[in-house]
């Protein structure tokens, strides 16, 4: 069951709900959460001089205090900031985790003196922030932000509404670390220099708690995906992995249609046929010589189980080519690039596309789709309106590329990164999604293991090659996705 993102006001009632289901303590449930943080930090800051710890008067500063206490035990040298007045009152469990802190712990009063540190996390303002922020709290931020260390905030930086762009000073963090569901505004492209790179920690609050709670967004995590893999026996036959067919590639873009083939294969596909332009069938023939091909403007489409169209097809004298298939196939379509441009000027053509189609859309391409956004909450009510209204599956893709579905349930994928913006990556996607359907997954499922097997691929690839990375270089670590899942 995938993890429900539910509003940072809701966020209290489901701590009360695990607590109860659970037995826990409100403070035992922090611990956990201060020490999810530090199993985190630790191994990636080994290095660490100095730990500077800014912690406000609620459950956030709890945290930042409890962190202080573990990193001090563990033998890093940690200061405590305390971000309020000597009398405020805390919450109940920020005030216990503060007389634990050890005598060792250096705690300052929120001076002008910033301790030359290699880490300052933020601990100051949590999700239960919202509205306008004091000019006091401004001040504490600003100054966060003009130390120079790296910088990390726990749960969500200080001054970020949770499911908002902010509208005053934030804290800038270099990274965010989330407990046990990322916040919404954490997955908007607007807010990448306040969140930085995002990490959610699991800290074991149970699924079931979400039930209850009303929201259409979700978290794909990888306790997900095995349960959504086919298994296939020592009797399968390439028949079994579904026999698929691909249409793109044009003069000078033949590369487009061979990624995705390539992909396709390496996802598992038994059988792939390329169709492709008369004069290019050598180059395919060639470049992919596990595949097929045919040069049929009217290929025949019996036995095929998932077409994939558009990866480097180009958009002169496919109209009459993409209005054959949309009439006449239906078992599993994936429409990406040149396909999705033409119906972008071809209206009429959304209109035929068959149930649960998966579009496969980078940002400018869905806006080609449906019109431009002021920012991207209205740019995912838009493609959610679209998933539902044409009972269509829309992939737009990104950073945590979010998954429409016709019921109206939007997905977050949590795999991936920025060395993934190369070209040609989002043909290997087409190509990965494609063998799935043709593997007999429903769209559904297609969508989201393709999408999750391709964001960890880049994962997998990018340990040694970095900026390096190539659309090729996915393609050969789609198996170790598979290995890396354990799934045979």
């Amino acid at each position: 069951m995938m993890i429900k993102i539910v509003k940072g006001d809701q966020i209290k009632a489901l701590d009360r709900l695990h607590l109860s289901l659970s037995g826990q303590s409100s403070i035992e449930l922090m611990e956990r959460a201060a020490q999810s943080f530090c199993d985190w930090f630790i191994p990636n800051h080994a290095q660490t001089e100095v730990v500077s710890i800014w912690c406000g008067a609620g459950n956030n500063g709890g945290d930042g205090f409890a962190i202080a206490r573990i990193l001090s035990r563990k033998g890093f040298t940690v200061e405590v900031k305390c971000c309020f007045e000597n009398s405020t009152k805390l919450s109940d469990d920020a005030q216990r985790n503060f007389e634990r802190l050890p005598e060792i712990i250096r705690v300052r009063p929120l001076d002008d003196h910033v301790n030359k540190s290699t880490v300052l996390i933020d601990a100051f303002l949590g999700v239960g922030f919202r509205g306008a922020l004091k000019e006091s709290a401004v001040e504490i931020i600003e100054k966060m932000n003009r130390h120079s260390a790296k910088k990390i905030s726990v749960d969500i930086p200080s001054g970020l509404p949770s499911e908002e762009l902010p509208s005053g000073a934030v804290f800038l963090a270099d990274v965010t670390v989330s407990f046990a569901q990322p916040k919404l505004s954490l997955l908007l492209p607007e807010n990448e220099a306040v969140v930085g790179e995002l990490v959610v920690l699991d800290i074991g609050v149970f699924l079931e708690v979400y039930e209850g709670f009303d929201t259409d967004f979700y978290y794909i995590t990888r306790k997900d995906i095995p349960e959504k893999h086919h298994r296939f026996g020592r009797f399968s036959h390439k028949g079994d992995f579904g026999k698929v067919m691909l249409m793109g590639g044009s003069l000078g873009k033949m590369g487009a249609i061979l990624l995705t083939g390539k992909s396709a294969l390496r996802t598992g596909s038994g059988l792939l046929q390329l169709n492709i332009d008369k004069d290019q069938n050598l180059i395919a023939q060639v470049g992919l010589t596990e595949a097929m091909t045919t040069v049929d403007e009217k290929p025949d489409l019996s036995g095929i189980d998932a077409l994939g169209i558009g990866p480097g097809w180009g958009t002169e004298n496919r109209l009459e080519k993409l209005e054959y298939v949309l009439e006449n196939f239906s078992r599993g379509i994936v429409l990406d690039a040149d396909a999705l441009n033409l119906i972008s000027k071809n209206e009429k053509l959304l209109l035929k596309l068959p149930a649960n189609t998966i579009l496969t859309p980078h940002l400018k391409e869905f806006d080609r789709l449906v019109g431009s956004s002021e920012n991207q909450l209205e740019r995912w009510q838009k493609a959610k309106e679209l998933a539902m209204e044409l009972r269509i599956i829309i992939v737009l893709k990104g950073a945590n590329t979010l998954i429409n579905l016709p019921d109206g349930r939007q997905l977050f994928n949590s795999t991936g990164n920025h060395y993934m913006a190369t070209a040609g990556s989002g043909d290997v996607l087409t190509g990965m999604i494609t063998s799935f359907l043709g593997q007999g997954y429903s769209p559904e499922n297609a969508a989201i293991c393709g999408v999750y097997h391709h964001g960890l691929a880049g994962e997998i690839a990018s340990k040694s090659k970095r900026r390096g990375l190539i659309a090729g270089d996915l393609i050969q670590t789609i198996p170790d996705t598979y290995i890396e899942l354990g799934i045979k």
